[in-house]
């Protein structure tokens, strides 16, 4: 099977998919999309069990997708900019200390957290898994997922502050989430010493590197915007600046997802503003939106697919599914916490605590790095329960967060 044979059935299945939840069954997009996947994915296992050539056919084409490849380095890098594009830099500011908090120190306690507890249920049960396994299972399931969850929040009509912080806090804690994974990662394979100095300074130069590194080709891009009217021209300028930049930010071994970030709220700022016509910004905030769409759709059809890839047989797919509560506490202790703090200096949106612990939705990036391990029962254990925690997030936090948001506007109100 070629890579256009391949695009060509992704592309045909998210179509035909979108097609059918509009029509008929009327879910958010995303959630919608992932469900006929996922249906889809288990029908083709039960018709396997009788006629095995169909369930190759599909495992064929996943075969052709390396999907933490696809997203990590491909996918990732417009996805950010599309949504940091639209995102208000001063009502970012004027939330910046939750929004610091959960983005850092929420994705370091969540790594902390859920790596130690997850560890400690896996060993008493038998299931000999490594700490260190485990700390990156926690790494990469800190960072949250706005997409599926986002326009569910603006129907129920919540506050804007409120969406600002899951907006903000999910374009960071992506480059932080994944800053963290690589460097437990590194520790894993022998990469790096154990220390405390050395994961910090790693820490530090990803981080600060993807900043300045990203404030450097957002300003060459804005510069280059500024000095022409011509909205074709000046969307090239941006896919250039996307997909250039990742790519020279990986080549530098700095946070390329923290780069690309800096570099969209540039330009969905100061360059809105100073370097780009009325008409050039209807047609850029149109292309964006599109290309978010559309890959959020593929991104949504792939992880319902990626489930042929689960062996269910083994005799600790059980016990994965205590990694869903695990995960929905640690995220509660890491939201209440700076809240809390911050209460007596500040006036917060009405079930802020409830509706930011419930709406973090897992999404494709957790699974991009749980499939990036070493191959081996540990990875065997962390992606059923990346998965398992995946499927809960989408599915029964997305479909009910409408309700929750609702019924505490309402009560407030």
């Amino acid at each position: 099977m070629s890579l256009f044979e391949v695009f060509a059935a992704l592309i045909t299945l998210s179509a035909l998919f979108s097609y059918v939840n509009l029509r008929f069954f009327k879910l958010p997009t995303t959630i919608g999309l992932m469900l006929m996947a996922l249906l889809l994915s288990l029908t083709l296992i039960l018709i396997g069990e009788l006629n095995p050539q169909w369930e190759n056919g599909a495992r064929q084409l996943l075969d052709r997708i390396d999907f933490s490849e696809t997203l990590l380095h491909g996918m990732l890098a417009f996805l950010l900019f599309a949504g940091s594009l639209h995102v208000n830099l001063n009502e970012l500011y004027r939330h910046k200390w939750v929004i610091g908090w959960l983005a850092t120190f929420g994705v370091l306690l969540s790594t902390l957290m859920v790596g130690g507890l997850t560890w400690l249920i896996f060993n008493t049960f038998g299931f000999e898994i490594g700490l260190l396994y485990c700390l990156l299972f926690g790494a990469l399931i800190a960072p949250t997922d706005p997409i599926a969850v986002m326009g569910i929040l603006r129907k129920a009509k919540v506050p804007k502050s409120l969406e600002t912080k899951i907006v903000g806090e999910s374009l960071f804690n992506d480059g932080v989430g994944v800053v963290v994974f690589l460097a437990l990662f590194r520790i894993l394979v022998g990469e790096h010493e154990v220390t405390f100095v050395g994961v910090a300074e790693l820490f530090l130069a990803e981080t600060v590197g993807g900043i300045l590194f990203g404030l450097a080709i957002g300003i060459l891009a804005y510069r280059l915007l500024k000095s022409v009217d011509h909205y074709q021209v000046e969307i090239l300028i941006t896919l250039a600046l996307v997909a250039g930049g990742y790519a020279l930010a990986e080549g530098l071994h700095i946070s390329a997802p923290i780069a690309i970030v800096v570099a969209g709220l540039l330009l969905g700022n100061h360059g809105r503003v100073f370097a780009m016509s009325q008409r050039t910004c209807e047609r850029l905030d149109s292309f964006w939106e599109l290309i978010d769409e559309v890959l959020n759709a593929i991104l949504f059809v792939l992880i319902g697919l990626e489930v042929l890839i689960l062996d269910l047989s083994q005799p600790y797919a059980w016990i994965v599914i205590s990694a869903v509560p695990v995960v929905l506490v640690v995220r509660l202790i890491g939201v209440w916490i700076p809240i809390t703090l911050l209460r007596p200096f500040r006036t917060f949106s009405p079930g802020v605590i409830r509706i930011l612990t419930w709406g973090g939705l897992r999404g494709g990036i957790s699974v991009a790095l749980a499939l990036s391990l070493p191959t081996g029962e540990a990875r065997d254990i962390i992606l059923l329960a990346t998965y398992a925690v995946v499927l809960f997030s989408v599915i029964a936090q997305g479909l009910s967060i409408e309700r929750m948001a609702k019924s505490v506007t309402q009560k407030e109100g």
